[in-house]
């Protein structure tokens, strides 16, 4: 049996060991059933296996290898032993036991790995599986934590190297002097002032001045001071763009530099086109349609505005369209919605509208109000009054009564606590508008700001005596102004505030700047945060001031009662000296009254008692001479205002004359 399975194996090709340990290697044994599974279920760590055994089963195989060949040795010693004795053929079957333990060992190798050393091998391929997953699960994350500390750090590199470029572009560094900005010297500007301006070099030296400033104390002109640097910006500013110098210095109070140049730039830009839809005829949506139709860019105005409508451009002349004519809408600014939003009327009120030309906030309140209770519309100046009429018609107001007198004789005319709320579009210097009128950078004054602002505190008094304090839906007063300067909005207000019993409260818009409680030298009542301002850079609307108040009380002092109250303060002067001496008297009839339990009077004790009254007479003729000297003659209150009106007058004169000679 041997010699035939010799002989069957002696065909078979004879391979050195090392090329057949290698080959064994290579050789894997058939998955069985319950390998197939875990393959499919873990593909990751299938791959990666057939890729790189683990290091575990290498070691085994070793092992095996061993144990295997110890064996074939002990086969062919067997073998030697049964032969017949024939040396010649030991060297042969040699060879052939060599082939038969190559054999011999694939057979043992294959037929001894059983089910338990597969399992076996299953589960630590599995839990390697397992372990490199979660590694590389944990990896990845570390890898991509990695990687976002890497894209910050180069961000924050990135930031640091752009500073420093930007730095050694404005900032002034040691090597580069005479790259470094500096202030123009007396005699280039008298040179400059010789010839046109020169737009190029103002622009240039605009940037640069608002760039010093900003941050001065690293970026200052060698040898300027900020002072120097102001003033230069200030003129730079009024040649460039035009405006007077009074203007500019105000403008220049209000803003920080650099925001200074992107309101100036804002004035030099038109303001979109708004429109407001008549609810009293259609609605926007319905409205918005139809202009579209008709060839109209445009779009909802904004989210605190139900009504309004801003147009981007038209292929039809926005102000003569059939709806307009109609009355369908209104052409008004962004601006002028606030203060009819602010005063939020309601129906069936009596509403004043001071001045309420060209009719914009009349209408808008007559649609609030539903064409219900009633609206008087006063417009001082006669011309005016026929764009307002027109427009209440055009629009289909019925609850509107026109009216024509000055907004200070109003009280008189429509009587006091007559109305539940007041708007008061007081007219101003117009310093919120450039955009719209340019003529306003050259001709107001600081006469004209102070001309306004007494006109306006006037008619705002008047406003606040008209309403109702004990309306039960009303005693609103609203202000507004298109002004900039404190003097004609926190000053007024301020002012009403100490002569007239009301109060500020919110009002009611979402957006817009708090109002100054204090500017500069000047400092107000703290409730005057709750007054708005909006800015055209800032909101993309005409400069605008908004206020609204609540009347508290229907009381207002007067001089009249002034002038009385000083006349009781002196009465009750005069009345306590009086009490003093009565009291003392009175204090003498007691003891004279008390019934005489003590001893009898003595010599000393009469003239104790005599020398006691003459001191008291002493005293008593004292207080009489030093209340004849004190009781001097007193002016009243309307005579100290008659002489300081007579000094200013003479103050005004003197100012005319003055202006007169100059000219």
């Amino acid at each position: 049996m041997v010699l035939t399975r010799s002989n069957r194996k002696a065909a078979k090709p004879q391979t050195p060991p090392p090329v057949k340990k290698l080959s064994k290697k290579t050789q894997t044994p058939p998955l069985s059933k319950s390998e197939k599974p875990q393959t499919l279920t873990s593909k990751k760590g299938a791959a990666k296996s057939q890729k790189k055994p683990p290091l575990k089963k290498q070691k085994k195989d070793l092992v095996e290898e061993e144990e295997v060949s110890d064996g074939s040795d002990l086969d062919t010693e067997e073998l030697d032993e049964s032969d017949d004795g024939e040396e010649g053929s030991n060297g042969f079957f040699s060879d052939e036991n060599d082939d038969g333990e190559e054999e011999l060992l694939g057979d043992d190798f294959l037929d001894g790995s059983g089910d338990e050393e597969e399992e076996e091998e299953e589960e630590e391929r599995s839990d390697s599986d397992a372990d490199l997953s979660s590694d590389s699960d944990e990896g990845d994350i570390f890898k991509e934590s990695e990687a976002i500390d890497r894209a910050k750090a180069k961000e924050e590199e990135d930031a640091d190297a752009e500073l420093l470029d930007f730095n050694k572009e404005v900032g002034p560094g040691e090597d580069s002097e005479h790259d470094t900005f500096r202030l123009p010297t007396e005699e280039e500007l008298e040179e400059e002032s010789r010839g046109p301006p020169d737009l190029p070099l103002l622009q240039t030296r605009i940037k640069e001045i608002v760039r010093a400033l900003s941050n001065f104390n690293v970026l200052r002109p060698k040898g300027a001071s900020r002072k120097e640097c102001a003033e230069q910006l200030k003129a730079d500013l009024a040649s460039y763009y035009g405006y007077n110098s009074f203007l500019i210095g105000a403008l220049f109070e209000l803003f920080p530099p650099v925001e200074l140049m992107e309101i100036i730039e804002a004035f030099e830009k038109q303001r979109p086109t708004s429109i407001r839809t008549n609810t009293l005829k259609t609605r926007r949506r319905d409205l918005a349609d139809v202009l579209l139709n008709r060839g109209v860019n445009l779009d909802p105005l904004s989210k605190w505005s139900k009504v309004g409508l801003v147009v981007y451009d038209s292929q039809v002349p926005i102000g003569a369209t059939p709806e307009y004519l109609a009355g369908y809408y209104m052409l008004q600014g962004a601006s002028s919605f606030l203060p009819v939003m602010a005063l939020a009327p309601r129906e069936n009120e009596r509403i004043v509208d001071v001045a309420a030309a060209p009719g914009g906030k009349t209408t808008y309140i007559a649609a609030l109000m539903k064409n219900t209770g009633l609206i008087f519309a006063n417009e001082m100046k006669v011309p005016r009054l026929k764009s307002l009429t027109a427009n209440l018609h055009r629009m289909g107001v019925t609850n509107t009564v026109v009216c024509n007198y000055d907004g200070r004789e109003l009280p008189k005319v429509l009587g006091e606590k007559s109305v539940d709320r007041v708007l008061l579009d007081a007219p101003c210097s117009g310093t919120g508008v450039i955009s719209k009128d340019e003529s306003v950078k050259t001709s107001k004054s600081l006469e004209d700001i102070k001309r306004f602002a007494h006109l306006q505190k006037q008619l705002l008094l008047a406003a606040i005596d008209m309403v109702d304090a004990t309306s039960k839906t009303g005693g609103y007063i609203v202000y507004s102004t298109c002004s900039l300067m404190v003097a004609e909005n926190e000053a007024v207000i301020d002012y009403a505030l100490k002569k007239r019993n009301v109060q500020l409260v919110k009002t009611g818009l979402d957006f817009g700047q708090n109002g100054y409680s204090k500017f500069r030298e000047h400092r107000f009542h703290p409730s005057l945060k709750q007054t708005k301002r909006f800015y055209p850079h800032v909101h993309n609307m005409d400069g605008f001031f908004v206020a609204k108040l609540k009347k508290m009380s229907n009381m207002k002092q007067t001089s009249e009662d002034d002038d009385e109250a000083v006349e009781t303060v002196e009465q009750a002067d005069v009345s306590s000296d009086d009490d003093d001496d009565e009291a003392e008297a009175m204090e003498e009839m007691e003891k004279v009254s008390v019934p005489s339990k003590q001893p009898k009077e003595t010599k000393e004790n009469k003239e104790r008692l005599a020398i006691s009254k003459e001191k008291k007479k002493g005293k008593k003729d004292a207080k009489s001479k030093s209340k004849n000297v004190e009781r001097k003659p007193k002016k009243k209150r309307s005579d100290w205002k008659k002489e300081i009106a007579q000094a200013r007058e003479e103050k005004r004169r003197a100012m005319r004359e003055k202006s007169k000679e100059k000219q």
